[in-house]
């Protein structure tokens, strides 16, 4: 199963709105590469950066609020499973990344978020 698959099947698993808002992720392409324990994480993340800022590839819904209310809890589920792992060097890309993410569209630049993500999901496929 892939991180994608795992995810689905996480969001699922919690019920609620959001887990009935859970489409298969067919098709959709992984944002990390890296390692397997670090992979679900890194798609919960970018899975939550998408409901914010563009389409997701797990949660489908056309309801913005919903969307806005996903992607919060995907960037939490992705801190938490890095926090329980105890691997604060990548708590930090990530965070950081998030911010950079929040800035670029802010700022009206999504092609730097975009930038940001690969720089990031290359930190930490390379071990920070």
């Amino acid at each position: 199963m892939s991180a994608l698959e795992d995810l689905a099947a996480a969001l699922r698993a919690e019920g609620g709105l959001i887990g009935a808002a859970v489409a298969d992720p067919d098709g959709a392409g992984p944002a990390f590469a890296g390692d397997p324990e670090h992979a679900l994480l890194v798609e919960a993340i970018r899975e939550g950066y998408l409901q914010h800022y563009g389409e997701g590839r797990v949660v489908r819904t056309e309801d913005r609020d919903l969307a806005l209310l996903a992607g919060d809890r995907l960037y939490a589920l992705g801190l938490a499973r890095l926090a329980e792992l105890g691997d604060l060097e990548a708590v930090g890309v990530l965070a950081d990344l998030i911010s950079r993410c929040a800035q670029a569209h802010a700022e009206g630049g999504p092609e730097r978020a975009e930038m940001a993500w690969q720089v990031a999901t290359r930190t930490l496929a390379a071990g920070h």
